[in-house]
């Protein structure tokens, strides 16, 4: 770290000691610094939404006095300072600066399999038969986060297969990089006494719990007692003061019951401090279509969260519905990619598609390769950020930018192609998209004015990148 970044890195560190003394007496003074100390691109409408939070002591405000008051102090100063001082306020100069210099994307946080096994056999699910074949290596995994130390990534997040069948190596790399943050997806059932105690000493590791929805719809999938042990898992991290969230698959079955007020205060009883909510994709050869949600069950989706944002003290991110604040998909390593367990870099946690492996090549080779080159040039995929994935809303985006790019199927079970992927979406994508239209063009939105403003959720970069490419996107009158 150069001189300068020191002192700035002290100073803020200093800032955040002082706020910690006294966070609700102190948290508009250290939020006036943020915003300063804050480059103008990283996250404006989350910060934004802070400091409305802040100002109008709604719901978001007890939802950050909550977690503060929560997470045992032991981890509690620590974590704050990894995730916000080094995961972003230090971290994103730097990622402008790589993007620049390399002419490709370069992701806020790095998503990777330490495993692809699962000690559950879920049904519809290979990884308890055929996922103990591939993992990659503490060493891989460490050389990888200090390649995206290198280029200004602080944030990894641990998917699978059940990545905690690997905890012991994860702990190791918690302590390994203390100036990174770790989220790991889980389905919790290997958290223990031991674990939390590791987490304690730590205090840069969060789980997110998978949950299907409530006891019927998760023990029916993934045998029965399941739901027991994840609510024992909920509880004990909950006795030691730890911060988790969930994350849930959106689909057509389970529609209803995740996006009901019933599932929500349930969450918030179990003190979950955030949930992520992903769309269910047809990925995989033989996955079922009729899992994708119908428009009206995504548009409900849509208004919910929108709404419990408003009410709820939980933070909730709808990834697919949510493209507007970032400025559409963010995969391509635009804000994240995907490592598989085989080292196959892919452009997306769903896009199993590759042309390089992180056993054969760099980290920012990878991003140069051919695929990661096509998001580049092609993101955002369409102008309406209500339709921003190249799969789920742009008719064979994907199956074009793998034709042109060369890259292969990286499935670890079946090959399947891009073309016959994109086949399964094109009737969800026919039906959804008078619906983003109009969502997109509501002139009594509460979005409506920031959707007028062509620079709405892009970074610099990504301005700078548009205007070399004479790009100019399309905005609602």
């Amino acid at each position: 770290m150069k001189a300068t970044e020191q002192i700035k890195h002290a100073a803020l560190d200093k800032a955040l000691d002082y706020f910690l003394e006294d966070p609700e007496g102190r948290i508009t003074k250290i939020m006036d610094l943020l915003d300063k100390a804050a480059p103008a691109d990283l996250f404006p409408s989350q910060r934004a939404a802070f400091r409305s939070a802040i100002d109008e002591k709604n719901n978001w405000y007890r939802l950050i006095m909550h977690m503060l008051d929560y997470t045992n102090p032991q981890m509690r100063d620590r974590l704050l300072k990894t995730f916000i001082i080094d995961g972003n306020l230090m971290a994103w100069p730097k990622q402008e600066q790589a993007r620049r210099e390399h002419g490709c994307n370069i992701p806020w946080a790095i998503l990777l399999d330490p495993t692809s096994a699962c000690n559950l056999h879920c049904t519809g699910c290979w990884a308890a038969e055929y996922g103990h074949k591939q993992n990659l290596t503490y060493e891989e995994i460490d050389s990888i986060i200090d390649q995206g130390v290198a280029l200004g990534t602080h944030v990894y997040i641990y998917t699978g297969g059940e990545p905690l069948v690997r905890k012991h190596d994860l702990i190791r790399l918690c302590e390994a990089h203390p100036d990174c943050a770790f989220l790991c997806f889980t389905n919790s059932t290997l958290i223990d006494e031991a674990f939390c105690q590791d987490m304690l000493r730590v205090a840069n590791f969060v789980p997110a719990i998978s949950v299907e929805g409530f006891e019927e719809a998760t023990d029916a999938r993934r045998g029965s007692g399941t739901y027991a042990r994840v609510t024992q898992a909920m509880e004990l991290l909950r006795s030691h003061g730890l911060p988790f969230g969930v994350s849930c698959c959106f689909t057509s079955q389970n529609a209803e019951s995740i996006a009901s007020e019933e599932f929500f205060d349930w969450l918030i009883d179990q003190e979950a401090l955030f949930a992520w909510i992903f769309t269910y994709m047809p990925v995989g050869v033989g996955a079922p279509v009729d899992l994708m949600v119908r428009p009206d069950q995504r548009e409900h989706l849509y208004r919910f969260v929108r709404r419990m944002r408003q009410e709820s003290p939980l933070f909730t991110r709808d990834f697919q519905n949510d493209g507007e604040f970032v400025g559409g998909c963010i995969a391509g390593g635009r804000r994240y990619l995907h490592i598989n367990a085989a080292g196959d870099v892919e452009p997306c946690v769903f896009a199993h598609y590759a042309n390089a492996n992180i056993r054969e090549c760099t980290l920012l080779e990878a991003l140069q390769s051919p695929i990661f080159m096509e998001y580049y040039r092609e993101q955002p995929f369409n102008d309406n950020y209500l339709r921003p994935c190249p799969m789920l809303e742009n008719k064979d985006a994907l199956a074009d930018m793998v034709r042109r790019s060369g890259a292969h199927s990286t499935d670890l079970q079946e090959k399947e192609s891009a073309a016959d992927l994109c086949a399964k979406c094109h009737a969800s994508i026919e039906a959804w998209a008078p619906v983003a239209e109009r969502l997109w063009n509501d002139s009594a939105d509460s979005m409506a004015a920031k959707r007028r403003d062509a620079g709405q959720g892009l970074a610099d970069t990504d301005k700078e990148k548009l205007s070399d490419q004479g790009r100019t996107r399309t905005v609602p009158r």
